[in-house]
């Protein structure tokens, strides 16, 4: 099973541990990855901007950079939804037959991480080790585009010394959107303040979540009330054992 990594422009630009933390998970399960340098954007901005004649460079790129993969694995739903869902409607308008045939080959190869340790690889014990109080932000599109259920809370609750509290209004936004925040600042602040005092009800030392575009508005928040609660991502979380442990980042302030 030949297995790339798409790391996302998010991960590339402002959380390289991410990736890094998925290529130490997925080696210690016995799963080597590649790692295409040509990847770029997947294309999400352009799209949910509705400039989708400007995406279909991006989608070219991106299905020639993944071509002959059996499995792309990523630690976003954001970006896995874009690909299996909105790459179609792209090459679709473009009326690009070739493009379009590419699209149905590369994009059902793309998996969100909790998708491919659950689903393929048909584990939720990792060996994970990570002693703190942990609440898990199920993100919008995670849950809503690509419907992963219970997946990421399957692998949490396998971690050992790892005390999972649920957060209240998990379902819930909160208030990122991508260009959201940046068009409707007052309701992406408002929205992100629910979400942070839900966090802090919780009493939870670490916020965990599969999309760090997220972490990135809700940790701004949690650090400018000072709240002492951090953020990861799910794959460092998962990434970390007795041996190796993970040190718990400090918030990023967006």
């Amino acid at each position: 099973m030949r297995v790339a990594l798409m790391v996302t422009c998010v991960n590339d630009a402002l959380f390289p541990e991410t990736g890094k933390a998925v290529v130490t998970l997925l080696e210690r399960l016995g799963v080597e990855v590649d790692f295409p340098v040509a990847q770029t954007c997947c294309a999400q901005p352009m799209v949910n901007t509705g400039y989708l004649d400007e995406a279909v460079p991006v989608v070219r790129a991106f299905v020639d950079a993944f071509a002959g993969y059996d499995v792309v694995v990523t630690p976003s739903g954001s970006c896995a939804g874009s690909v299996r869902h909105q790459h179609g409607i792209v090459a679709r308008r473009a009326g690009d037959p070739g493009l379009a045939r590419a699209v149905r080959q590369v994009a059902p190869a793309v998996h969100e991480l909790t998708e491919f340790l659950v689903d393929v690889l048909e584990v939720t014990d990792v060996g994970a080790y990570f002693p703190h109080r942990v609440t898990y932000h199920p993100t919008c599109h995670s849950l809503r585009l690509l419907g992963l259920g219970d997946r990421p809370r399957q692998l949490l609750e396998q971690v050992r010394g790892l005390r999972l509290v649920d957060l209240p209004g998990a379902d819930q936004c909160c208030g990122f959107g991508g260009t959201f925040a940046l068009k409707n600042p007052d309701t992406s602040v408002a929205m992100g303040a629910d979400k942070a005092r839900h966090v802090r009800a919780t009493g939870a030392e670490i916020l965990v979540a599969g999309d760090n575009s997220c972490q990135l508005h809700i940790g701004g928040l949690l650090s400018r009330q000072q709240a002492g609660v951090r953020v990861m991502h799910l794959a460092e979380v998962l990434a970390s054992t007795e041996s190796a442990p993970a040190v718990p980042t400090g918030t990023v302030i967006a």
